[in-house]
Formats: structure tokens, sequence, C-alpha cells
């Protein structure tokens, strides 16, 4: 049994221009069948495999629930049973949940593995207001084993509760102001582009949250964003191509204008609160400086 120390070379995968999302299930179906019932509870397919929209370059990403704690030792030993090889892992280690990656008939799978008793642990966490994205993959988890665990998961996180959308908004918008506005142009100076990436990238990060909280939808990852916002009514117009413009500008100045007045018409659709209304005024202020001639030159 390969080690989780141990790097070993995985094998290529031919790619198609696009491999059917119902090719990959069938990949993870027979992974699912071929893990042992006396350990392995119930097995859910997510990602993009599960919501259909696979393509070349996709994986396959499933959930292990075990009756019991596994060790990542013993992970490793189910997942080559059930006929993955190239196995490794990636991510912490040490802790409740643990992490296989490996290949079965050429394709490439990532398996997270929790115990029953943690799954209902990392629910609780997720009504609590815990920011992983597992809401998302689990409400749109499909079944590949199921003794009727995911269907009580999805069933407790149907209703998205409005306390936790008031409160991930507010924290999300906390860091748009408490300084002066003309603040944002330091990180504009030649040179800085680091400084500058790492606060667009931590804004735009915050709007996304701002919007699925705002639409009561838990929050995906930050992949295929156009396509994941695409159905949400509450949003700032052209929401994903704004952000790929702000992050593709080479003129720093311009990267910053784009991305604030993203970040103000985002609060303007948020419920009032003390974060919200301070990044309103602090966002416009901001706003005014990077258009004006010496601020958005």
């Amino acid at each position: 049994m390969p080690s989780a120390r141990t790097w070993r070379a995985s094998p290529v995968r031919r790619h198609s221009n696009r491999v059917p999302s119902d090719d990959l299930r069938a990949v993870a179906q027979r992974v699912a069948d071929d893990l042992p019932a006396g350990i392995v509870e119930e097995v859910v397919l997510t990602g993009s495999v599960s919501r259909g929209v696979a393509d070349e370059l996709s994986d396959i990403e499933m959930l292990v629930v075990t009756r019991e704690p596994l060790e990542l030792e013993q992970c490793f030993g189910v997942a080559r049973a059930a006929g993955l090889d190239a196995l490794d892992t990636w991510g912490p280690r040490g802790g409740p949940e643990q992490r296989v990656s490996g290949y079965r008939d050429g394709v490439p799978l990532e398996l997270i593995w929790w115990s029953a008793r943690h799954a209902e642990t990392r629910i609780d966490a997720l009504l609590a207001g815990d920011p992983s994205s597992a809401g998302d993959a689990l409400v749109h988890g499909v079944p590949l084993r199921t003794s009727g665990l995911l269907a009580a998961w999805q069933d407790r996180l149907r209703a998205y509760p409005p306390e936790l959308a008031a409160a991930r908004i507010e924290d999300a918008a906390l860091r748009w102001g408490g300084f002066a506005p003309a603040g944002v142009l330091t990180i504009a100076r030649p040179g800085d582009r680091l400084a500058l990436t790492e606060w667009l990238v931590d804004s735009a990060t915050r709007v996304v949250t701002i919007v699925f909280a705002l639409n009561g939808v838990w929050q995906p990852t930050s992949k295929r964003l156009a396509a994941r916002v695409a159905p949400l009514a509450r949003k700032p117009d052209r929401l994903a191509e704004r952000i790929e413009e702000a992050l593709t500008e080479p003129d720093p100045r311009r990267a910053l204008r784009v991305m604030t007045d993203l970040q103000l018409d985002t609060v303007l659709l948020a419920p009032s609160g003390p974060h919200v209304d301070r990044a309103r005024t602090w966002l416009t202020e901001a706003a005014e400086i990077l258009r004006s001639p010496w601020g958005g030159r």
C-alpha cells in the first residue's frame, strides 16, 4: 500500500475535446460499487460531474462516508481495493478528514473521507457559518450509494438561514473602510503588483461571498464563476466579466477603478448594517478618487 509520503508518477490521461459527464459518472459508480459496504456507508458524487458540466479537464470528486473514522493509511487500502492506483494525498493531515487522489481506468479521482459522525459535525458547522464550499457540494451531490444520509443533509441545507446570510455579508464588507479612501492608491505604485493583486483577489472573493449570501445560496468554489452566478437574481451587472477585467487589466489604477466600482455596486445591493453602511461611504469616496484626473491616471 503506498504511503501518504510517497510520490508516484501518475498515468497520463488522454483528453478528448469533451468527456461526457455520464461516462465519468459511470467510472465513479464502479468505484462506489467496489468500496466495501462494511466500511463505507455513503458515497456521494460531487463537483462538475455531479452537475453535468464536466469537460476534458475535469476529474471525479467524491465524498466517501465511513461508519467509523479511518486513518489515511486505511483510506489508501480501501481505495486500492476499489481499483484506484497511483495513490497520493493533499492538504492538511492528521485531522478527522482524509484525502486520497488516484486513477481508475485512466481517469483522475479525488476522494474526501468523512466518518458519519464527522459528517454531522460538518453540517452543523456549515449552518453555524463555516465558509467552506462543502454546502454547495452537498446540495448538488448525487448519491452513488446511500443509506439516506445525503437526503437528510440536503434537507437540512435546503433553507439558507437569513441570520447566516446577514453575518456573511457584514463580515465580507468589514475590510472596506477604516482608513483614508486615498490609501487604495498606495497599492497602485509601480513595482507593487503583488500587493495590488492581493487586494483585487480578496475584494473579488468578498464580492462573490456577498452575492451568494444575498441570494441565499451556498457559495461554491470560484471555478466556472460566470455559470454559477448566471441564475442568481440579485447581483451587479456583468459580475464575472468585471472581475476578469480587473484581474487582467495591465494598468494598476484602472484595475482598481474597475474593482472598486464593482465593490460599490455590490454593497448597494446589500441590506444595511454597520460594516455595509461604512463600506458604501468609503467605496463611494474611493471610486471618486480613482475617477478623478489625478487618481485614475
